[in-house]
């Protein structure tokens, strides 16, 4: 089988460290978080995959931010699947920074971001969408209930292009039973090693199903 490159694509969630310009190479070029677990799976449980994992995180990131360096960041590294984890600052920024109204990026242009990154990646390659979430149980939460609006969206787009479509919220459901938010992430966005091994573990069953 030959090589496939997977790229995955987000904010600090998903780049944790990673190399620059391209993160990927000696060790620790994958960054300390979801990307480096999923890559270690992927060696040890499916080494007939030849899977090449490039992460290509950037802290802070929107969904605008990263639809406007898609062609360095993804299209110019030829990938064979690309993985998209993005949405929470689009929700955050309107709740840490609320008069900065230029940066917000509200439900429509979300939703408009993504099907824009479907536009120019399917049908050429792959794609799996991989939710935003939000460390709080109480739905009524304000940036909870505004994180499931635009989860919401991200799985209306997905299944508008029959692409796969990974819930990291509901992934998340069981650890927020059984444990305080505290203690699976100091801020309620940032995944501590568990929740980061829950993520790995479920971008690995959406690439089993592309790849089988």
């Amino acid at each position: 089988m030959p090589v496939k490159k997977l790229v995955i694509l987000g904010d600090s969630i998903t780049d944790c460290g990673r190399a620059r310009p391209v993160g990927e190479g000696l060790p620790g070029a994958l960054g300390n978080g979801y990307v480096n677990l999923f890559d270690a799976m992927a060696q040890v449980d499916h080494p007939a995959w030849k899977l090449r994992v490039v992460n290509m995180g950037t802290d802070g990131e929107t969904s605008r931010d990263l639809l406007a360096r898609w062609d360095t960041d993804c299209d110019a590294l030829e990938p064979d699947i690309v993985a998209v984890l993005i949405g929470i600052n689009d929700v955050w920024r309107q709740f840490d920074s609320p008069y900065r109204t230029e940066i917000h990026v509200l439900p429509d242009e979300y939703a408009a971001n993504l099907r824009e990154m479907v536009r120019r990646t399917v049908p050429a390659r792959k794609l799996l969408f991989v939710s935003p979430f939000y460390f709080e149980p109480n739905e009524k939460d304000p940036m909870r209930a505004q994180m499931d609006v635009y989860r919401a969206l991200m799985r209306t787009v997905a299944a508008e292009n029959d692409i796969p479509f990974v819930d990291l919220q509901d992934a998340f459901a069981e650890l927020l039973q059984n444990f305080y938010p505290g203690c699976i992430t100091w801020d309620r966005v940032h995944p501590s090693a568990p929740a980061q091994l829950i993520i790995a573990r479920q971008i690995m069953a959406a690439v089993e199903s592309l790849l089988a």
